[in-house]
């Protein structure tokens, strides 16, 4: 599969079929095996403290869990529910008011019960970054998988 075809494949997977990541506009840049990438532009409604223009937690914690999950899929066999179990996140920094916030996420070690995951939120440069996320996600959860091609149907 050529990686305009994987992005647009997993947009459709992990931000459209999923109402808070559409909401929230995150944008898939980048998916391979053992990595996923987003972005998330900065909007006024998404800030915090409207004094200082900074972004809230919530949309980053919810871009980092979601990317996250992104990478976990990348590793998966088959497709198959997961849930995230665990993600501990470390705020290094505010956000800086109006840029973009990039996500890079990496599944490290998939059991057959468990992923585990590194990931880190920046304005483009991850070696000074903004957020630093740990996760695991519990594999082969109660449900369906979505499938992508269920992306705005209902």
């Amino acid at each position: 599969m050529e990686k305009n075809d994987r992005i647009a494949l997993f947009q459709q997977w992990f931000s459209d079929a999923i109402p808070h990541n559409k909401a929230l506009g995150l944008k898939v840049i980048g998916v391979r095996q053992g990595f996923a990438s987003m972005e998330l532009s900065w909007r006024e409604e998404l800030v915090g403290n409207p004094e200082t223009g900074v972004l809230a937690g919530g949309p980053l914690t919810a871009m980092l869990d979601g990317c996250c999950g992104m990478a976990v899929a990348t590793m998966l066999k088959k497709p198959e529910p997961f849930a995230t179990l665990d993600l501990r996140i470390d705020y290094v920094r505010p956000a800086e008011p109006g840029k973009p916030v990039i996500a890079e996420a990496e599944c490290y070690r998939i059991t057959r019960s468990v992923a585990f995951t590194r990931a880190v939120a920046h304005h483009g440069d991850a070696k000074d970054p903004i957020a630093a996320a740990a996760g695991t996600f519990m594999l082969g959860t109660k449900g369906k998988a979505t499938r992508p091609a269920m992306a705005g149907k209902k």
